[in-house]
């Protein structure tokens, strides 16, 4: 593999264990500066555990991880500072409304006033949240919610953005603006990482994407290289197994 400094971000022999249990087994993978990578897997292949160690929010039995040429484990500010996170273990706090919690995150990286507020504004109206803005979060729908701790990530214009399920429970016309917001930020050389179940979405947005399951990459690389001329559904089922039901199953199902 290439050396992990010059990658946007680098694993090599990731690796957690919980008690008995290996949710991650010895991972490396590699993910290209400017690229918009999916990470795609089953129920319980180890997506989340590994972005959890990659961001900083869970430590790793063994192995490495680089963000933007940085050690997260031995060079943590510099990591951090140059990922966008919309990830499980970020906190949402939930009695500011959404416009406080983006001058909040704001305050937090030393984003000049004015300049927070102009990105604030851009961020909630390209999200179809201008007249959320005013409103607390903890009467927000879980798509909006998804949407301002969205915007919570771009609000630093970080070089990286790591993104679990990012469009789950949004609505299709919030869906479209994200993956374009995505595109946009790719084409002027910003790197998006995220994981979704929704192999449709990994195909239309992603130009690279790796296959986990059990804790290990079964298959990484551009999209057309990894799924060799079918689809991305039917490479993932071939790598991580499936059947099909046969007619006896549920036959007394109407």
């Amino acid at each position: 593999m290439t050396d992990p400094t010059t990658q946007a971000l680098a694993v090599r022999d990731l690796t957690k264990v919980f008690g008995q249990h290996v949710a991650v087994d010895t991972l490396s993978l590699d993910i290209p500066r400017g690229s918009i990578y999916g990470i795609v897997g089953p129920n319980g292949a180890g997506k989340t555990t590994m972005i959890s160690m990659v961001a900083g929010l869970a430590r790793p039995t063994a192995g490495r991880a680089w963000v933007a040429g940085h050690d997260v484990w031995e060079d943590p500010l510099p990591a951090k500072q140059a990922m966008g996170l919309l990830v499980d273990g970020v906190p949402v706090f939930d009695r500011l409304s959404g416009r406080e919690y983006l001058q909040y995150l704001g305050g937090i990286r030393g984003l000049p006033q004015a300049e927070v507020e102009q990105r604030a504004t851009e961020l909630l109206d390209a999200l179809g949240l201008a007249d959320a803005g005013p409103k607390y979060i903890v009467d927000y729908s879980a798509g909006m919610t998804k949407k301002i701790l969205l915007a919570g990530a771009l609000l630093h214009n970080p070089e990286i953005l790591i993104l679990d399920e990012p469009l789950e429970a949004v609505d299709p016309v919030s869906g479209r603006h994200i993956q374009q917001i995505l595109r946009r930020y790719a084409e002027r050389g910003g790197t998006v990482v995220l994981s979704s179940h929704v192999m449709e979405l990994v195909e239309g947005l992603c130009d690279h994407v790796a296959i986990i399951h059990q804790g290990r990459v079964l298959a990484a690389g551009h999209v057309d290289e990894v799924r060799q001329g079918a689809s991305l559904v039917d490479t993932f089922v071939r790598h991580v197994g499936g059947r099909d039901l046969d007619d006896d199953t549920l036959g007394w199902l109407r």
